[in-house]
């Protein structure tokens, strides 16, 4: 850790001192200025998708970019105008880094390229090449010479001791290509040797060959210094993923607008409910106004005080919190029918510190329109003059306020600016309930709830509800009405087989949205061996995509096979792998998550409408936005933000890094930071 902040401090002072002293033509008889270099990365696309996927990477974590289009014909003329001018007498670099799809995407003697060559020479700029082959042209020997050409597909790559030590510390060190499918080609590129001037940072045994090869490189040359991919990848494949980071940390030298995090939450909705059970037999669930044939078959599910006890241990053991979001009521009245004992809640109360509770309701009530399940599907009711019947405000009010009450007495604390409620109800429900229950804003203002969860398969933008905003959520295919693995193998195969393989051919019939398996998945194995990792991959991506929503199970999911935590194991033992302890998974409460979600939102709409000025000049860094608007800014261990007397350490600490939100201090028109 200490050689990995010492390496990013002198890259800092060797890139100060590189631009410290450009001579800018046509100003060479003046005495040296030293340039404004602007924090906006230059994007050259050709539409394929190693570009896009940098792009991706620029836009989701902040990071503002040019994009030029190469298959527009209005697409502006990168020449010296485009690239630099003078600010108020000062020279003017607008770009402080360069991603191009390959090494010269212009062709050979263009002047475009000779333009952009000259201008990363003059002002130190840095060059990705996103997706390039093995050639001298880019420091590497032909593949012929020691090298690979082909299918990557499952290649365990790994960072070099010089990626360690610059763009890739953040990284455990190995980087595994995916292979999700033996019929499918995910991945193809090149392993080379280095030659002079060429320093690999990520290589990979040679296959079928002896030693290792580069996959990834800097290759410094001619006053220029580029970053060499030399494998195809998109924004979604976990080989990207981890390196993207690394990329951006490298073209922009380790200082840029946006920051990035890796997030991962757990939600457990129903906390002290019963939840119905799935039948093998009806392949729905009795209990469920849908399910024909399922009077007098009921049946729930609901934890006991031994899965409460695993609960705590596993935390324990995981260095890892869920969050519980509870319905007292629904607990009470299962109490009630149970002879007045109830040794789960005992348990959860005993360990309740060790928890983060939310309110999810007393009762778990549908809170949106009075429903009609007389048909299937439900339909609201309406009154005699035809408008819909919404639940009131008074008793949505009451069900937050019971719940919030019944956790005050019994020494629960709580949150009580969040809320999600049963089924996300009250929020609009598509197609039968095309509106929010106009009472429901109300109802949040009334209980000083601020932010709402909803669920991210329906809505995955945040928006406002009255005075509140939402907190989208992932539902994790971990189904709410299962105990056991082979309850969730069945009804897996219920949704995802065809009509011909005893499922219900919903597959079938939405092709577009679901795929049908090939063959149904053993009632015993299945689970374990195919739904865990489906679900754990599709959970860990969220986590390396810079995603703070959290994912939402039930408890159900921690009761009898306690179905769950195969999952989670499965994300955070991989994640842990992968990831040095520099970067570890940021596990946040919904209300931190609303919180960044709203900036996110309001930083990219600043960023959109041209409101945002940020340079540096030297080692001195300033950042100005539109009031209200706070900046991620990314920036070196060692790195002082300016007060109005003095200055302190910026930002916290990350993956090697320096990064926060921030803003200006009392009196300041402008975030000022003091590189190393």
């Amino acid at each position: 850790m200490v050689k990995k902040n010492r390496t990013n401090r002198l890259a800092a002072v060797c890139f100060a001192a590189a631009i410290a002293s450009v001579a800018v033509p046509g100003v060479a008889a003046q005495a040296a200025v030293t340039p404004r270099i602007d924090l906006r990365v230059l994007v050259v696309d050709d539409g394929g998708s190693s570009v896009q996927a940098i792009t991706a990477e620029l836009r989701d974590t902040g990071v503002p970019y040019t994009r030029v289009d190469l298959s527009s014909a209005s697409r502006p003329v990168v020449n010296a105008a485009f690239l630099a001018d003078t600010v108020d007498g000062r020279p003017r670099a607008k770009f402080q880094g360069v991603v191009l799809p390959n090494e010269n995407p212009f062709g050979a003697g263009s002047a475009e390229m000779a333009a952009l060559t000259a201008y990363e020479t003059t002002y130190a700029i840095r060059q990705v090449d996103a997706y390039t082959w093995a050639h001298p042209e880019v420091g590497l020997e032909y593949t012929d010479n020691g090298g690979y050409g082909g299918t990557l597909d499952g290649t365990q790559a790994a960072v070099t001791a010089a990626g360690k030590t610059g763009p890739f510390g953040y990284l455990g060190g190995t980087v595994p290509f995916e292979d999700n499918s033996p019929l499918v080609l995910e991945s193809y590129g090149f392993m080379a040797k280095p030659r002079t001037g060429y320093t690999s940072l990520i290589d990979a045994p040679v296959p079928g060959g002896t030693g290792r090869a580069s996959l990834v490189g800097e290759y410094t040359h001619d006053g220029r210094s580029e970053l060499v991919v030399t494998f195809g990848y998109n924004q979604y494949q976990q080989q990207f993923r981890l390196l993207a980071r690394g990329i951006v940390e490298w073209v922009t030298q380790g200082v840029h607008l946006g920051q990035e995090r890796q997030y991962f939450a757990v939600h457990v909705d129903d906390v002290f409910a019963p939840d119905a059970r799935w039948s093998k037999d009806l392949n729905c669930t009795p209990g469920d106004y849908a399910c024909a044939g399922g009077e007098g078959k009921e049946s729930t599910i609901r934890m006991t005080a031994a899965d409460a006890v695993y609960l705590a241990q596993w935390q324990t053991q995981k260095n890892f919190k869920l969050d519980l979001l509870f319905n007292a009521g629904a607990g009470e009245e299962w109490k009630t029918e149970n002879g007045n004992t109830d040794a789960l809640t005992a348990q959860l109360i005993a360990d309740k510190a060790k928890y983060r509770w939310m309110n999810h309701t007393y009762t778990h009530l549908f809170l949106g329109c009075t429903q009609d399940t007389t048909t299937v599907p439900w339909t609201c009711t309406k009154n005699a003059a035809g408008a819909i019947n919404w639940m009131s405000r008074a008793d949505i009010s009451a069900q937050i306020r019971d719940n919030n009450n019944w956790a005050t007495s019994k020494g629960i604390t709580t949150d009580r600016t969040e809320l999600v409620t049963g089924e996300h109800s009250g929020l609009k429900t598509l197609p039968q309930q095309a509106q929010d229950n106009p009472n429901l804003a109300g109802a949040l203002a009334d209980n000083g709830v601020k932010w709402a969860g909803s669920d991210n398969s329906r809505e995955p933008a945040q928006r406002a509800v009255g005075a509140a905003l939402t907190v989208p959520r992932y539902p994790m295919n971990v189904y709410y009405n299962t105990g056991t693995n082979s309850e969730m193998a069945d009804e897996y195969n219920w949704i995802y087989t065809s009509r011909a393989d005893g499922g219900s051919g919903i597959c079938e019939d939405n092709p577009g949205t679901s795929t049908c398996l090939p063959a149904p998945l053993d009632a015993n194995t299945g689970y374990l061996n195919y739904i865990v990792p489906a679900e754990a991959t599709t959970a860990l991506r969220h986590v390396l995509n810079n995603d703070p929503r959290p994912h939402y199970v039930h408890q159900t999911n921690l009761a009898e096979d306690r179905t769950l935590y195969p999952v989670l194991n499965q994300v955070l033992d991989t994640y842990r792998t992968l990831y040095a302890p520099s970067a570890p998974i940021v596990n946040q409460s919904m209300k931190d998550t609303g919180v960044e979600l709203q900036r996110r939102a309001a930083w990219d709409a600043a960023v959109a409408n041209n409101q945002v000025t940020a340079y540096r000049i030297g080692k001195d860094v300033t950042v100005k936005a539109p009031s209200g608007v706070v900046a991620p800014v990314t920036a070196p261990t060692g790195t002082k933000k300016q007060l109005v007397l003095g200055t302190a350490d910026f930002g916290t600490a990350y993956a090697g890094s320096r990064s926060t939100w921030t803003a200006p201090e009392l009196l300041q028109s402008g975030v000022t930071l003091h590189l190393p």
